[in-house]
């Protein structure tokens, strides 16, 4: 049988990354989608492939050709698609373990419905990451969800991130949040997210279920995370029924906080976390198991990920193997 095929949509990002250990100098590498194209490399069960839906920087399309090269789920008719613009680069300062600053330079543009449209139709599952927060207006997203079947997961990441002239990145609120909300059915937000979008969780939950959305994680560093999980939700398999069902949710919201698994690394890095966390989890639904289950290897994940400096080689180190960079 053929591979099923998860689509992923998100951004290469070379980072320059200052202050994550006051001991060490800057240090460039990989950022941004390579930290959930190495979490689904990892995670996914044999019988799925990964196709990156990618726009890349003409400066940096060979590198990034080159570090999907060493993943294992990589679909072989894929690739990073090379456009004529730069790369996009952050410079990260972290003034703390778990707080930082972003600068964005770079002009990767966005995806538009009649370029994306083809590349959907192979595909069984399709995973979102906001990355640069510019990958999708909301009338692609609109369009995704109206023509694409299969189960669609997204993490808002940058969409509530500004643009200042310099670069600086600065929360914003989302206009038209249920309205995104309604585009997908697994959404994944972190703490300095959900205060933007809603007065407390609760409440962000509850507009999100309004809008068609099943489950909904609530990221919170070294704290855990929180879910919140629809009436009727238990795994992927369920979203048929209640995709079909078309009327509000009846029955009590579940939801719960799961403590982080603890890391080795004392002053590990963080970076990349939440996208380890999330790749990693929709990856174990789409290999059937429960979202209980799936967040406890979620969790581990996110773990390792803090033992493990940068993107390159750490699919290898999520399988618990030699990393090699």
């Amino acid at each position: 049988m053929a591979p099923r095929r998860v689509g992923v949509i998100g951004s290469f990002v070379w980072d320059e990354i200052h202050g994550r250990d006051p001991r060490d100098t800057p240090v460039q590498e990989w950022g941004g989608i390579t930290y959930a194209l190495s979490a689904l490399d990892a995670a996914l069960p044999s019988d799925w492939e990964v196709v990156p839906l990618v726009k890349v920087g003409y400066d940096m399309a060979a590198h990034a050709r080159e570090f999907l090269s060493r993943l294992r789920r990589i679909a072989p008719d894929a690739a990073p698609i090379e456009v004529p613009h730069p790369n996009n680069r952050v410079v990260l300062r972290y003034t703390s373990a778990e707080q930082r600053c972003e600068q964005l330079t770079g002009g990767v543009p966005s995806w538009h419905w009649l370029g994306l449209k083809p590349l959907l139709k192979d595909l069984d599952a399709l995973y979102i990451n906001l990355i640069s927060g510019f990958e999708l207006d909301l009338e692609t997203a609109q369009l995704i969800r109206q023509n694409f079947s299969g189960p669609i997961y997204c993490d808002l990441h940058s969409l509530l991130l500004a643009t200042g002239p310099d670069g600086m990145r600065a929360p914003q609120p989302l206009p038209n949040a249920a309205a995104w909300y309604g585009c997908f059915d697994i959404l994944q937000v972190n703490e300095q997210e959900a205060a933007l979008l809603a007065p407390d969780p609760m409440t962000l939950a509850a507009t999100a279920f309004s809008a068609g959305v099943q489950f909904l994680a609530l990221t919170a560093g070294s704290r855990g995370v929180i879910y919140f999980a629809a009436p009727g939700f238990e795994r992927l398999s369920d979203l048929t029924k209640l995709r079909a069902t078309m009327v509000p949710h009846t029955g009590p919201i579940r939801t719960a906080k799961i403590s982080a698994t603890a890391s080795r690394e004392k002053n590990g890095d963080p970076t990349g976390c939440g996208d380890v966390w999330g790749a990693t989890y929709y990856s174990r639904l789409l290999a059937g198991e429960s979202f209980i289950e799936a967040i406890e290897r979620a969790m581990v994940a996110a773990a390792r990920n803090v033992d493990h400096k940068g993107a390159t080689g750490l699919a290898n180190h999520l399988r618990g193997e030699l990393s090699v960079r």
